[in-house]
């Protein structure tokens, strides 16, 4: 591709006034401009004239004059060199949509003055980059060197130590006019609800199967977007409110003349609802929208019960389709397109083609104040609430999309009922409950809401599932218990309260339906997502630690948040702490979150840091460096090192005061692909040969796909020792399990086969330490573990922040008995 295609594919220059994309001929006078993006995220743009045309590089924080300060630099498309002079406004619905301002401006020169242009773009080939700025900002030597096992275009923007570097903290901003500030403000307020430009539109034909390399390919587009149940909307964003409707959420499907209309968990509607499937059969194109069956009297106001039986309905109610998003039009898949911009096809598309029976659900262009008020007023549910620039996110839920309900509301699986009294007939209360880590969790009963026909329809769905077996751990008590009759967890009903008691427990619950389209292995406890504040700080003493960005997206796939991190490191401190004591630290950061470039940290920048940080000066046996570790003893440096992006923790496995005599000895089980069936076998027959030998051990999942198990030595024996013990039990297992593990190093012989990994016993080396947050999806976390509970049930996934918070209250500690014994390795090497 021609360098500068990728430039003028992305832009509509008849919209924009950027410069179309030119190559130029002849000798490159390095030049450099940047300018001050104020896009969707503030972010600096880099720019090198090399071979013709701008190399770019975004740097999202701007360049610094520190050498401390080692900036992240994404690399993105060539520019023209029309480019060098560009300042104004990308009008909305065009790429690159904000304010541009130039920053700094001036020539470059190669840092070896023998390089010419050839010589530049052989060094970009290679990852490095040296140069002089001579500009009014920035001046003086700096590099740009592509990261190491990232993709090809994260790069470092790196300062070097010259006359014109700096010591002190640095930022790009301090240096911004208010003006331009106010501008990029202004111009976005003043954008708020403008079209979809023509560019834009004409995606929806111009667009080749290559670049429809979308979220279809990886998860299913059929499978709708949830909102979060929320008590308000951040004061933040531009968002849009519809109807809490009263219905059976519904993904309609039109290919190839064929209509399709499947429920959240894909049953099809097309026995009970026909004249919904006949209507969609009206519009001429393939199409996949969602909506929501719902069925309407004259006054507007929906019932859910009679859509139950399916059509034909009561005379007096009507029912319809109502749409509010489309995700493919004409085998384009739109999920990347903005809500305002689907909004705006969605309602042509019905607009074109219409039917009675479809409609387009209305957006409330009014506050949320409003929104709410007319809700009540028209005696609706609540409001949905939906950020503007929010991506369709197929199967998950967001906070992107908030419900906000007048009444609280969760869907329960029904396990049991009591019998009635008092002339009561059928059935007195629903037992109820939800899934926590699938286990069934009592939440309450529900005697309240039923008209006589309800009673018996509820009944008679029952009375068959009736089995004599409590489905509750013995432990839990449920009220009115000796009247119950269990069932099976079959039936899902929805339930109306007022709130959650201390005990988890539904107070004043109402019924209202039962729920055919939900399955009840999907059922969780909802709880209302509260605002996020950006900044707060804590005090420790007379140690103060501000916790920054708190709404950056960490795990954009689980919409977990940089606050979700710091709340789980809060809450688990206590049981963290031990295992951090007196223990180097690398820290594993991802300032952006799990999906963007990361990087180890062992050498702490001691200067620009709190002075009450403690850190260990070590001196690299490999390098002769001396390296300042990061030491974690107390909660305020573990949110500290938190709130750096450090969303893994890993400590040696000795202290920096007995650098050679670990505290621990592990075997870490690498599955390598094997199944985790298999790892249990192994982590077992170890288990056993270690309790044969009366050696204490304790096993924690890696948060990531294995197991680890550990040894308390408490500095007894040096390194040597330790490693040579745990090789001899890998050893042991590997001559048992021959055909699934191996001792070898080498990736390349062990393929297939469980990693009985004994080299974790050395200085310097790291493991991840005990109830860590690992940056995989899921937000998994290394947890202690029982030895009970390593069985063929176990997965990785089932131990996360949220499950492992709940956990920690409801179980004691697998590990609190780890530091009560120091394990006698010579006794125990005797008896091998």
């Amino acid at each position: 591709m021609p360098s500068l295609e990728k430039y003028n594919k992305k832009r509509d220059f008849k919209a924009t006034s950027e410069p179309e994309g030119k190559e130029a001929v002849g000798k490159s006078k390095f030049r450099f401009v940047v300018q001050r993006h104020d896009a969707s995220r503030l972010h600096y743009d880099l720019r090198l004239e090399i071979g013709g045309v701008l190399k770019s590089w975004a740097v999202p924080k701007g360049p610094s004059l520190n050498p401390k300060d080692k900036r992240l630099a994404v690399m993105t498309e060539d520019h023209p060199l029309k480019y060098l002079t560009f300042k104004g406004e990308i009008p909305k619905g065009n790429y690159g949509y904000g304010t541009m301002s130039i920053f700094d401006s001036g020539t470059f020169k190669p840092l070896d003055k023998r390089a010419d242009d050839a010589q530049l773009q052989e060094d970009l080939e290679n990852g490095s980059l040296k140069f002089v700025l001579n500009g009014k900002v920035l001046k003086g030597e700096f590099a740009l060197v592509k990261m190491k096992s990232s993709d090809d275009n994260a790069w470092l923007l790196i300062k070097h130590k010259d006359k014109f570097a700096v010591s002190e903290g640095y930022d790009s901003e301090d240096f911004v006019d208010k003006e331009i500030k106010d501008w990029g403000k202004q111009f976005k307020v003043a954008n708020k609800g403008r079209k979809v430009s023509k560019k834009t539109a004409s995606k929806l034909e111009t667009s080749t199967p290559d670049e429809q390399e979308t979220s279809a390919k990886k998860d299913n587009i059929h499978s709708p977007m949830l909102a979060t149940l929320s008590e308000r909307i951040p004061d933040d964003g531009e968002w849009i409110f519809e109807q809490k409707l009263d219905g059976y959420r519904a993904i309609a499907s039109i290919a190839k003349k064929k209509v399709s209309l499947k429920s959240r968990n894909e049953l099809s509607f097309a026995k009970q609802f026909p004249s919904i499937l006949k209507a969609l059969e009206s519009i001429p194109h393939e199409v996949i929208l969602d909506g929501e069956i719902v069925a309407f009297d004259k006054n507007k106001q929906s019932n859910f019960q009679i859509l139950k039986s399916g059509e034909p309905l009561p005379a007096k109610y009507q029912i319809y389709y109502v749409v509010f998003d489309i995700l493919a039009l004409d085998g384009n898949d739109l999920r990347d397109f903005t809500l305002v911009e689907r909004k705006e096809l969605l309602e042509l598309l019905l607009r074109n083609n219409p039917h009675p029976q479809i409609q387009l659900l209305e957006s409330l262009d009014m506050t949320i104040e409003k929104a709410l008020a007319k809700a009540k007023k028209q005696k609706w549910e609540g409001i949905i609430a939906k950020e503007a620039s929010s991506r369709y996110i197929s199967g998950k839920r967001s906070s992107l999309w908030r419900k906000i309900k007048f009444q609280q509301a969760q869907e329960a699986i029904v396990v049991g009922y009591t019998k009635p009294q008092a002339g009561r007939k059928y059935l007195g209360a629903l037992v109820l409950a939800v899934y926590e880590r699938k286990e069934l969790v009592y939440i309450g009963n529900c005697g309240t809401g039923f008209t006589d026909a309800i009673l018996k329809e509820v009944y008679e769905i029952l009375k068959p599932l009736e089995i004599s077996k409590k489905p509750f751990n013995k432990s839990i008590v449920v009220a009115n218990e000796r009247k119950v009759i269990w069932t099976k967890p079959k039936l899902v009903a929805e339930i109306e309260f007022a709130e959650w008691t201390a005990d988890h427990h539904m107070r004043h619950p109402v019924f209202k339906a039962i729920r055919e389209d939900k399955n009840p292995e999907e059922i969780h406890r909802v709880i209302p997502v509260r605002d996020v504040v950006n900044e707060r700080e804590l005090v420790f003493g007379k140690r103060k630690v501000k916790l920054t960005n708190q709404k950056k997206v960490y795990w954009p796939d689980d919409h977990l948040l940089k606050s979700d991190l710091l709340n789980y490191y809060e809450a688990m401190a206590e049981l963290i702490l031990p295992y951090l004591k007196d223990k180097p630290i690398s820290m594993n950061r991802f300032p952006n979150g799990i999906d963007e470039p990361s990087f180890f940290q062992k050498d702490l920048d001691t200067k620009n840091s709190p002075s009450w940080i403690k850190t260990a000066s070590l001196t690299s046996e490999n390098t002769g460096k001396t390296i300042d570790y990061l030491i974690c003893n107390d909660e305020a440096t573990l949110l500290w090192m938190a709130n750096l992006g450090s969303i893994e923790i890993n400590p040696w496995l000795s202290s920096y005061k007995k650098k050679q005599f670990p505290d621990f000895a592990v075997l870490d089980l690498d599955p390598n692909g094997v199944e985790m069936e298999k790892v249990v076998q192994v982590a077992l027959f170890a288990h056993e040969i270690l309790e044969s030998i009366q050696v204490p051990n304790y096993v924690k999942t890696s948060g990531s796909e294995g197991l680890h198990i550990y040894i308390y030595l408490g500095a007894q024996y040096d390194y040597d020792v330790s490693r040579t013990f745990v090789q001899m039990l890998a050893e042991l297992i590997n001559e048992q399990f021959e055909d699934i593990t191996s001792v070898e190093r080498s990736p390349s012989k062990r393929k297939g086969k469980i990693y009985l990994d004994y080299m974790q016993n050395k200085k310097g080396q790291t493991i991840v330490a005990p109830y860590s947050v690992r940056p995989k999806p899921g937000a998994t976390v290394s947890t202690p573990l029982n030895w009970d509970e390593v069985n063929t049930d176990l997965t990785i996934a089932q131990f996360t922040m949220q499950t492992v918070v709940e956990r920690v209250g409801k179980i004691a500690d697998p590990w609190q008995t780890i530091f009560d014994v120091k394990v006698n390795l010579k006794k125990a090497l005797e008896k091998i």
